[in-house]
């Protein structure tokens, strides 16, 4: 395992920067990438909806998680479809 790295973001023109796990950064990478969607625009969303009870790097973590298990949720559902 990697020790989180810090990178930067511009939110809504104001630069933070988040620490994150490299598989996670990439994760969050590759997802904003899928969605056709600049990373500092899916920050932005992710920021808006976390609250204030909870770090933007757990914020994320927590999308990218929820974002692979709706993914994973669907493949049995998506498969056992094709075999009927």
């Amino acid at each position: 395992m990697s020790r989180p790295a810090k990178h930067s973001l511009t939110l809504l023109g104001h630069r933070t920067s988040v620490s994150l796990e490299p598989a996670f950064w990439d994760a969050f990478r590759d997802l904003a990438a899928r969605d056709g969607i600049a990373l500092n625009v899916l920050a932005a969303r992710i920021d808006k909806e976390r609250g204030t009870r909870m770090g933007l790097a757990c914020a994320i973590r927590l999308y990218v998680l929820q974002r692979l298990q709706d993914e994973l949720a669907a493949r049995p559902l998506a498969a056992s479809q094709n075999e009927g």
